[in-house]
């Protein structure tokens, strides 16, 4: 709070100034108590809401106000619309990959790093590996080593590089669709799509890295042993040891984190980065 004295002829006057407020959006108001309202009542997805009509009524607001709250709410991904006989607005399940998307947004300008995102996959991943422990069945082994037939040999191209790079990663979803912890479930998963959407490892033009594969699959069977005889203790030691010589390589091959916009399920290599022709019309 500051004070603004103001010169009159006959005294000095003395206004107080407060910071001023900003005004909610009505739509924002109303998007907020129609969370409310799901919450209170428990509806569960593929429960609809009022009708638009009743909406307008009850919240005492315009037809464009009460369409302005429902599609920030379907950005959000809480409700889906439907249109024609039977349509309306109906409570949805917000999709994993979208909540990565929009935690990715978030970060977009907070210049992220390599060793941000391994200080965090090294306190996290082994503790994941732990929680697997007893939760997986011969199918899910099989689907581990399968993943890790696609970087059994040394890559021929920097293409194939790449690519085996992402599938290395793959390993590591597998046990995130497995782990029992929500939570800790998805906050590994972003980590690794992170590393898979939005890092570019600088020397790679210059030769692909065979002890980040070597180094990578040789912990990874350790892994897998310690997964079979359910011991933790190892399981927790191994992938920590790996995280360690993981951010070790990627560093040394100048891994940076990109800084652009994270698309979900963006994953497939080579990428086209070349600009769409929207961009290119609004760039001018």
């Amino acid at each position: 709070m500051t004070k603004n004295p103001i010169k009159g002829p006959k005294q000095d006057l003395e206004l107080t100034t407060r910071p001023r407020k900003r005004e909610r959006k009505r739509s924002d108001i109303i998007a907020d108590a129609l969370k409310d309202y799901i919450a209170q009542k428990g509806l569960r997805p593929g429960e609809r809401l009022p009708q638009e009509a009743e909406l307008i009524t009850l919240l005492g607001a315009s037809k464009g106000t009460v369409r302005e709250a429902l599609k920030s709410m379907e950005t959000q991904g809480i409700i889906a619309t439907r249109t024609g006989p039977g349509g309306g607005a109906f409570i949805d399940t917000v999709s994993e990959g979208r909540a990565v998307e929009l935690l990715a947004n978030y970060f977009f300008f907070k210049d992220l790093t390599i060793r941000d995102i391994y200080e965090l996959r090294i306190l996290l991943e082994p503790e994941m590996a732990a929680a697997c422990i007893g939760h997986l069945e011969e199918d899910d082994f099989e689907r581990l080593e399968e993943v890790m037939t696609w970087y059994a040999s040394h890559p021929t191209s920097i293409e194939e590089a790449r690519r085996q790079r992402v599938k290395e990663l793959e390993f590591h979803l597998v046990l995130v669709e497995l782990c029992p912890n929500p939570l800790l479930s998805f906050i590994c998963r972003f980590m690794i799509d992170l590393l898979m959407n939005l890092t570019v490892c600088k020397k790679i033009y210059d030769q692909p890295n065979t002890e980040l594969r070597e180094t990578g699959r040789n912990y990874q069977f350790r892994l897998i042993e310690a997964l079979r005889k359910g011991d933790g203790e190892t399981a927790r030691a191994v992938t920590y040891q790996h995280m360690c010589a993981a951010q070790r390589l990627m560093e040394e091959q100048e891994a940076v984190v990109e800084n652009r916009f994270f698309r979900s399920g963006n994953i497939d290599l080579p990428r086209d980065l070349s600009p769409s022709a929207e961009l290119r019309a609004l760039s001018g």
